[in-house]
């Protein structure tokens, strides 16, 4: 599929969840008290509680690791820019290698991107608030400026609202923009709890197996014209997709891509 209409695709299905709650009367005014209520209590309890309980879970996992070429970059000093989806971030999240390095990761300005935040600080993240679409430009240029000054980043590009494994140019553009290597991150978890949202957010189960792929680092020419992005963001997405697809076979479980 071309990635404009999955673009397109993005903002209808936007609207179309939008409608659906007006349609359903999930949009009235009680209901969004109801809801601005139990985001603040859910809001304080994970604060309290969700740091701890996710390091204790992420203890019980059992954590294979791939990726001859991507690996090397991962555990680098040099400045990257890392892709994963974003129904995957809480599987990555603690895991000892990657948290209370400063890398820095792009959170939605929403309020559920104020959760994120302050679950990704708990575990020595970096935040800066945007993204690829909402707040776009400000969070481009704040990407651009972390990554010149030789910071490593991390973009969930079919965030914070889906649909679910899309693709734009954004990530390819930062890495055009900046000269630093892409790498994707893919993640296959044998067993796991998955969230009735559009990106199927996955929390593995008490001793869980994960697989978690680094891929071929991806490099954009500086003089790669926006056709050439297109199609970098296409590549990227199908090398996201395979790293996960082989990844689960390696568990010996069917994917949960679908």
């Amino acid at each position: 599929m071309d990635p404009r209409d999955e673009r397109r695709q993005r903002r209808e299905a936007v609207a179309r969840r939008a409608a659906e709650r007006d349609a359903t009367g999930r949009n009235t005014t009680a209901l969004a008290r109801w809801r601005r209520f139990r985001r603040r209590t859910g809001d304080v309890l994970l604060t309290l509680l969700a740091p701890t309980l996710l390091r204790l879970l992420a203890c019980t996992w059992r954590v294979r690791r791939t990726g001859d070429a991507g690996l090397p970059l991962f555990h680098s000093e040099q400045p990257w820019l890392v892709t994963l989806w974003h129904g995957r971030m809480l599987c990555l999240m603690p895991l000892r290698w990657h948290r209370c390095r400063g890398l820095q990761v792009l959170v939605s300005p929403s309020d559920d991107g104020g959760l994120a935040t302050r679950a990704l600080r708990n575990f020595g993240y970096g935040v800066i608030r945007g993204s690829l679409s909402r707040g776009g430009a400000r969070a481009m240029r704040e990407m651009a400026a972390a990554l010149q000054a030789g910071r490593q980043l991390v973009v969930t590009p079919d965030g914070p609202r889906g649909p679910r494994h899309t693709m734009n140019t954004g990530v390819p553009w930062l890495a055009r923009a900046t000269g630093v290597p892409i790498l994707s991150i893919s993640v296959a978890c044998d067993r796991a709890w998955h969230l009735r949202s559009w990106d199927r957010f996955t929390i593995p189960k008490p001793f869980a197996r994960l697989v978690v792929h680094y891929g071929e680092p991806l490099q954009v020419a500086a003089d790669t014209d926006d056709a050439g992005l297109e199609r970098i963001g296409e590549r990227l997405r199908a090398q996201l997709l395979a790293g996960e697809r082989e990844a689960f076979v390696r568990l010996g479980v069917a994917d949960d891509l679908a």
